[in-house]
């Protein structure tokens, strides 16, 4: 497995920093926090972007992320569509495998599920069209947020497996999955080469409606039943990209090195028995 650190658990610092904190802690990759990306764009060039991984031997492992890419209206939909291109662009020229897409909040609660699968088909489709010929991959990731969409990893698996694109895949976020209720034999009906990204996490011990990015903790110190869906993903031969997504603005205080070092042990103490 590929264990790398996210952009989010720093979201503080700058690009630079995490890639520094990444080497320092041992990690071999990072997921690029956009944001980030394009700050450091704004006075380095491209080259200088993939010479800043390849020198401190960091590798990216996506670009998080394009946020609620459907239901929009036409002018905000053209804009989703012109951050793929540019972002998938750039994935291919650093050699990025895949971008992080995000679901949107629900319009209107009475819209019928079918209605809602369509809306991201038609989107996904699109948007991994506009990927697929720089060599990206799209990951399309759940949010567990009582407001959003699409909560479950048999929700999303649905719609990834109708859009009939070689090039979508799904994002399992462990908040995610433990706050939107999904249950775990839904993991067992995944395909593994279909999980671009795999965010490893853990949640406060608080009621579901609490939750929130904010009441994350490091691996191993919440209420998220790691093992078990490490087990079970494990057991349908994942063995792909694993980054630590924190979020906890707690975090984001400490020395960014010292952060990356602990999230690394956590990350290791929960995956080791049951990943190589």
């Amino acid at each position: 497995m590929l264990l790398g650190f996210h952009g989010a658990t720093t979201m503080t610092s700058d690009l630079e920093t995490d890639v520094a904190a990444s080497r320092e802690a041992g990690f071999k990759a990072l997921e690029l926090w956009a944001g980030k990306v394009d700050a450091y764009l704004a006075t380095h060039s491209v080259a200088e972007l993939k010479a800043l991984l390849d020198d401190n031997g960091v590798a990216p492992m996506s670009i998080n992320s394009i946020e609620f890419v459907a239901f929009r209206n036409d002018e905000e939909y053209r804009g989703i569509k012109e951050r793929c291109e540019q972002l998938s662009g750039l994935c291919g020229q650093i050699g990025c495998p895949c971008l992080v897409v995000v679901p949107s909040p629900t319009p209107d609660r009475s819209i019928p599920w079918d209605d809602v699968v369509a809306e991201y088909v038609r989107v996904l489709r699109e948007l991994a069209d506009i990927a697929a010929p720089h060599g990206v991959g799209l990951s399309f990731e759940f949010l567990g947020f009582g407001w959003c969409t699409v909560r479950t990893p048999r929700a999303a698996w649905e719609i990834v497996r109708q859009t009939g694109r070689a090039n979508v895949g799904i994002t399992v976020d462990c908040a995610h999955f433990y706050g939107g209720g999904g249950l775990m034999a839904e993991l067992d009906d995944l395909d593994p080469a279909r999980i671009y990204a795999f965010h490893l996490d853990d949640l406060e011990d608080t009621v579901k409606e609490a939750i929130t990015d904010g009441t994350r903790v490091l691996p191993g110190l919440g209420v998220i039943p790691l093992d078990e869906i490490c087990r079970r993903l494990s057991a349908i031969g994942y063995d792909g990209a694993c980054s630590v997504e924190l979020f906890r603005p707690e975090y984001w205080a400490w020395d960014a090195v010292d952060l990356a070092k602990r999230a690394r042990a956590a990350a290791l103490g929960v995956l080791s028995p049951h990943f190589d």
